[in-house]
């Protein structure tokens, strides 16, 4: 009767055991490879060299700008201004940007109409504050 017992409760003790047994480990799966995220309309203007160079031309414009009016030479602050309140605009140019670009146009205009450099201190400054508000709008950072 004791071999009875003990083989019973060993049967029931592998019974239990299988049933708890958590099944084998499968082999882990490679993370499936990302699909190739397609660029955004900004991204792609950002990214055109068109673009960018366009943006440095605006950047050189404004430091002549800025150098004229701290040497207190209005007529040589002139021509950069014209030339940010009229030149041609490049192609990719997002319709939230804008009212940035038409800002900055007005405030280039209101430079070259300045009689006086105090006038067109201020006007120069609201060209600055516009591309500012323009690159924060497209998450742009620009190097000081």
């Amino acid at each position: 009767m004791k071999a009875r017992m003990y083989w019973t409760t060993v049967i029931a003790l592998c019974a239990v055991a299988c049933t708890e047994q958590q099944p084998p480990p499968q082999p882990a799966e490679e993370a499936p490879t990302p699909a190739p995220v397609e660029e955004s309309a900004q991204q792609m203007v950002i990214q055109d060299q068109g673009f960018i160079d366009h943006m440095h031309t605006h950047a050189e414009k404004m430091d002549e700008l800025m150098f004229a009016l701290a040497d207190g030479d209005l007529d040589a602050a002139m021509t950069p201004a014209y030339w940010l309140g009229g030149h041609q605009s490049p192609e990719g140019i997002r319709a939230e940007w804008q009212p940035y670009l038409n800002g900055m146009r007005e405030a280039a205009l209101a430079v070259e109409l300045a009689t006086d450099l105090a006038t067109a201190r201020a006007a120069a400054e609201q060209i600055t504050a516009h591309c500012q508000a323009c690159h924060a709008a497209a998450g742009v950072t620009t190097a000081n």
